[in-house]
């Protein structure tokens, strides 16, 4: 009978202030390994580590690929790598982006709920979007702990308020300063039962598609090649690489996920739409001014020339090319293309 002894956590926006807080109210004999993602910029640095190991009493590292999981240790996500939980160590891995996002909290909640089971406390943090929700049903499914900051006490709610929708039933709601006592006593509350995977025998279709998605974050050739894919065709595009989208649906979930991996939430894929939408408009924008300006170079040409006729079908052409440029330029001037609220461009990059 294992005890629970691996906690994973997700946070964005407003997560290194938490994670601080967080690592110093933590005992510096904490019986289990903690494993942490934040979302950063692929060429940040990182410098979380340090920030949580002044913070705290707990050594806090950016592992390496296999670095053994110990108990007492705080495992930080590095830049542009997905955190994936082995068989007693730490995998890292340049698979395709989660949530718009390498590392993401999904990939390292889906793989420790797959090799862990019971043993596993999921909790997500302040946050944008909805990273982490799907990671936290699966965690739920395989029979672990699931805990959300209270959104209300968040700096940023949306993945607190997500988790709690998208699971149906969190286990515990709690502000971020009663969250290490919490995690010290669910660590010590005994037996985590059923020893390695703690699952439902009911969740088989579930649980299969979590070793595949597992699978699929540490670029296993098998899961990238395989003709089955987990979902439906949904009729949407990725907006990173613009192959066919596939629908999962889990209980209170629907996500999405492309034949090359890449995976979305419902917020973030709406949101990732509008950041298409804007880039498109932005082309158009350039593309419009530019034929604006060669019709009048074309109108110029042509009067100088005395070529009336020719002349006004080019200044035409310019005046319809300015007034279209015109209404993208309010369109993009409103902000109302992206759909995603103005703090998401503050997350912190340590």
């Amino acid at each position: 009978m294992a005890r629970r002894d691996l906690i994973v956590i997700g946070a964005s926006a407003g997560g290194v202030e938490a994670l601080s807080q967080l690592a110093a109210a933590l005992p510096p004999d904490l019986p289990a390994s903690i494993l942490v993602v934040v979302h950063f910029p692929a060429h940040a640095t990182s410098m979380l580590p340090a920030i949580l190991q002044r913070q705290g009493r707990l050594p806090a590292v950016q592992p390496n690929d296999g670095t053994a999981l110990r108990h007492g240790v705080i495992y930080v996500a590095p830049p542009n790598h997905h955190m994936l939980v082995g068989e007693g160590n730490v995998r890292l891995t340049r698979g395709p982006r989660e949530n718009g996002h390498r590392p993401a909290a999904d990939p390292l909640f889906r793989s420790a709920a797959v090799c862990y089971g019971r043993r596993v406390i999921g909790v997500v943090l302040s946050g944008n979007l909805d990273d982490g929700t799907a990671g936290m049903a699966a965690v739920a499914r395989h029979g672990g702990v699931t805990v959300v900051q209270d959104p209300a006490d968040a700096m940023f709610p949306g993945m607190p308020q997500s988790a709690i929708a998208g699971v149906g039933e969190v286990d515990h709601v709690v502000p971020l300063a009663e969250l290490a006592a919490l995690l010290v006593e669910l660590v010590g509350s005994g037996e985590a039962g059923g020893g390695g995977n703690g699952t439902d025998p009911g969740d088989e279709m579930s649980d299969a598609g979590d070793d595949v998605e597992t699978e699929i974050a540490d670029l296993d050739p098998q899961a990238l090649q395989s003709e089955a894919r987990p979902g439906v065709p949904s009729g949407f595009t990725c907006p990173e690489c613009h192959g066919s989208l596939f629908e999962i649906h889990e209980d209170n979930l629907v996500r999405y996920r492309c034949r090359v991996g890449h995976a979305y939430g419902s917020e973030t894929l709406l949101a990732e739409q509008g950041e298409a939408v804007e880039a498109a408009l932005w082309t158009a924008f350039q593309s419009l001014k530019e034929r604006a300006a060669m019709a009048r170079r074309m109108h110029e040409r042509m009067d100088q020339r005395g070529s009336a006729r020719s002349a006004e079908r080019f200044r035409a052409q310019a005046e319809d090319a300015e007034h279209r440029a015109e209404v993208i330029r309010q369109v993009l001037h409103g902000g109302a293309t992206t759909g995603v609220e103005p703090a998401q461009a503050g997350t912190v990059a340590l």
